[in-house]
């Protein structure tokens, strides 16, 4: 492993760490970390706009952890050929948190002379510049840089006094004391290149507080310094639920136009908070990329619009990402169908399974249409213009494996995963253009997941060799030695391979042994099921019997074989009779004898002696499996408990017979890791990379079909019973209750009060 391995390593350890701290550190969090996946979404967005340069800059005035600017290094890559071709520069006020960004740019192996990194006050010091050690005031020259990236503390207290003749706001405005968000922007603006690209995340205030941050606003909507606003799902930071946003900005823009994105719905709920996922940010940066319209998510604003809003950039004003409302035919609702209209709206699955609507709808009048099939499910997926479509969709899919494994197994020490995997997304999004519904990004997050397993093996493989394949490594494991212990301890539980899992050289050779274990295991599976079965069939008092634990709620192995054995103690048979009978003899001749004379024993069923002779427990065993040959009432709590011990016996068999198999299965496995062919571990490596991702690809036309299916279910029930129908089924449950009534016997009191609630029901002057 050579140096720059060592440093990637424990810089992903590092970062990890980071999060993992961050993730329980409430409030405090936000001093110094930034979630990765915002971390890579404001990075990818910077290295699109510097991806031709060879050489760059980049800096983050309140750098926390530096995990920012890591990540743009990391975007970077893709893109520049070559070491120490980033300069980073980082500021941060804290000693300690200053001291993370340090520590964590070095432990990414970053040359340190590419490393300028600060400890002070942002909004009190100016920096970057150059100075020279003597005559420092009057040595002062700005630096400027191609890209500035930051989450500066939100809101934060600052003094403003006298800031109005300092050039970084002179131009915009001084932002007010209560609030420094817009004196961080116009800090990074001031120290960013006219064609450089800046991204930072703000609370969702800044879009539309008034005051002098309006005059602020508006300054950098005239000078067309604002690119794009990216509204964030909510409590996507560790320790605060603000709304916040990505707001993308330029010294010079061609446009004069500003994208708002509203991205508060694409997340998944990790934990306590929400989380970008890959296609969130693929698709996010896309959108900012194609500076494109979307409805529900983004708009192009023109600089009228902003104007005749009054420079408030609230993206509610914009862009409207709520939830149509459900529509309901009054109509329908009265005399049944479905409307025209709502089937109108599935038009997108119309287009491309043509003739399918025909298929699945009949027109009742005009406007209104019915379901004319009873399997919905089974008349869309075998409908020819759905096989049609899954067909073309495997068809574009041609040759996909192959091209993966030239790229991937083919060229294994010198591919760039980071850049291949761009060709490839390129590829993918290339194949599915012409399919109608596909969801690319869909495919990206597939296409994502699995490639972080091939980065990180291709890295291992890259940076220790081609035979870090054939390595195996202790499986270790974090326990605690004892449970009613808070200590923990970590010990080697196995082995597992350094890049081949187990399991897969497994499947591949050793696939009866591992299917019989996995067989073993299911039986194991089924038999805790029976004990449930047997448990829940139990009555209160047998609950109460010592054949439970205290909580009711397992069997005591010990207690069930006891109460069996007594219950078969009278059970008799001329075997059984005989054995009992040699119990009692005491003279080794005279037990020979005895076993030469009984043939109605058959001794050839228990282990002998040296002697010749059976020992006590021996033959207590077979009379016991003799006597459990007999059949107790099926429902009896003796049934029951006899076939708990039966089951007790099969599982200690099994586990006994799994842990030999399991053990036995492992050093196999090593032994078949360690002496593969290489043609073999090629093999097994595309099986680990490519499988997974054909995978996942081949269930997206299912997903758009499913989708299909569920939205017709959802029309058919949603006006299944009809206003008509509720009123018939009042009729005939008001009659059956009538009839009820009618047959009630009572006081005359009684009968006057029933004859009223006849009334009620729309029964006039009857008797009861």
């Amino acid at each position: 492993m050579d140096g720059k391995q060592d440093y990637d390593v424990l810089g992903f350890i590092y970062e990890y760490l980071i999060s993992m701290f961050a993730a329980n550190a409430g409030k405090k969090a936000g001093e110094f970390y930034t979630p990765h996946e915002v971390s890579v979404l404001m990075s990818e967005i910077v290295a699109n706009h510097l991806k031709d340069r060879e050489h760059i800059k980049i800096y983050d005035p309140t750098s926390g952890s530096g995990s920012l600017l890591i990540n743009i290094g990391a975007s970077m890559a893709q893109y520049i050929e070559g070491e120490n071709k980033i300069d980073y520069y980082a500021q941060e006020l804290k000693e300690n948190t200053y001291n993370l960004t340090r520590m964590n740019l070095v432990m990414r192996g970053i040359n340190p002379a590419n490393i300028n990194v600060r400890n002070g006050d942002t909004l009190e010091d100016d920096w970057p510049f150059f100075e020279t050690d003597e005559n420092k005031d009057e040595t002062y020259s700005l630096v400027k840089v191609d890209a500035v990236v930051s989450n500066p503390p939100y809101s934060q207290k600052w003094d403003p006094k006298n800031k109005e003749f300092d050039p970084r706001f002179k131009e915009f405005g001084v932002a007010p004391k209560a609030k420094a968000d817009y004196a961080f922007l116009l800090h990074e603006l001031y120290h960013l290149e006219d064609d450089g690209i800046m991204t930072i995340v703000l609370p969702h205030g800044v879009l539309f507080r008034g005051g002098e941050e309006e005059k602020i606003r508006e300054t950098l909507i005239e000078r067309n310094h604002i690119e794009a606003i990216i509204g964030l799902p909510a409590n996507i930071f560790f320790g605060t639920g603000i709304p916040t946003i990505i707001m993308v900005l330029k010294r010079i823009r061609a446009d004069s136009d500003v994208l708002i994105i509203d991205a508060s719905k694409k997340y998944e709920k990790v934990g306590k908070n929400n989380k970008l996922r890959a296609r969130d940010i693929r698709e996010i940066v896309d959108t900012l990329k194609a500076r494109k319209s979307v409805t529900k998510f983004s708009k192009l604003v023109t600089k009228e619009e902003i104007r005749e809003n009054e420079y408030n950039l609230n993206i509610p004003r914009y862009v409207d990402s709520s939830d149509d409302e459900e529509p309901w035919d009054i109509h329908s609702i009265m005399f049944g169908g479905i409307p025209n209209m709502e089937i109108e709206g599935l038009h997108k699955y119309w287009d491309a399974f043509p003739g399918l609507r025909e298929e699945i709808f009949s027109a009742l009048s005009a406007n209104y249409s019915r379901v004319i099939v009873d399997d919905v499910e089974s008349a869309v997926s075998n409908f020819v213009s759905v096989s049609d479509y899954i067909a073309k969709y495997h068809y574009i899919f041609r040759g996909f494996g192959e091209h993966l494994k030239d790229c991937l197994i083919e060229d294994i020490l010198d591919v760039n995963a980071q850049s291949l995997k761009e060709d490839v997304c390129t590829d993918i999004f290339s194949r599915t253009s012409n399919i109608k519904l596909v969801d690319q990004y869909k495919a990206f997050q597939i296409l994502s997941e699995n490639w972080e397993t091939i980065t990180s093996d291709l890295e291992m493989i890259q940076g220790e060799g081609f035979d870090a394949i054939f390595q195996v490594d202790p499986n270790m494991v974090v326990k605690k030695m004892k449970e009613d212990e808070d200590e923990v301890t970590e010990v080697q539980e196995g082995w597992k391979g350094h890049i081949l899992p187990f399991e897969l050289v497994q499947e591949v050779f050793h696939c009866e042994q591992l299917s019989e274990i996995k067989s073993n295991e299911n039986r194991l599976v089924e038999i805790d099921g029976y004990y449930t079965e047997i448990l829940e069939s139990l009555e209160e008092d047998e609950l109460e019997l010592q054949i439970t634990n205290e909580d009711k709620n397992a069997f005591v192995g010990k207690e069930v074989k006891a109460y069996v054995v007594e219950a078969l103690a009278d059970v008799e048979s001329p075997e059984i009779n005989a054995l009992k009978d040699y119990l009692k003899i005491s003279s080794k001749k005279e037990k020979l004898a005895y076993i030469e004379e009984r043939k109605v024993v058959d001794w050839n069923t228990m282990a002998a002696n040296k002697d010749g002779t059976f020992g006590k427990p021996a033959v207590n065993a077979r009379i016991l499996q003799l006597q459990m040959d007999y059949e107790f009432p099926e429902e009896s709590l003796e049934a029951k408990m006899k076939q708990v011990m039966l089951l007790m016996d099969e599982e200690s068999d099994l586990k006994k017979k799994l842990k030999n198999q399991k053990v036995e299965l492992e050093n196999e496995t090593i032994d078949k890791i360690k002496s593969l062919e290489e043609d073999e571990a090629l093999y097994l490596l595309e099986l680990k990379w490519i499988r997974p991702i054909l995978s996942g690809l081949e269930t997206l036309p299912a997903d758009v079909i499913s989708s299909l299916i569920s939205e017709v279910k959802k029309l058919n029930t949603k006006y299944a019973t009809t206003y008509s129908d509720i009123e018939v089924k009042k009729e005939s449950a008001a009659g059956s209750l009538i009839q009820m009534i009618d047959g009630l016997s009572g006081s005359k009191d009684d009968l006057d009060g029933l004859a009223e609630f006849k009334k009620y029901m729309g029964v006039k002057n009857e008797k009861v």
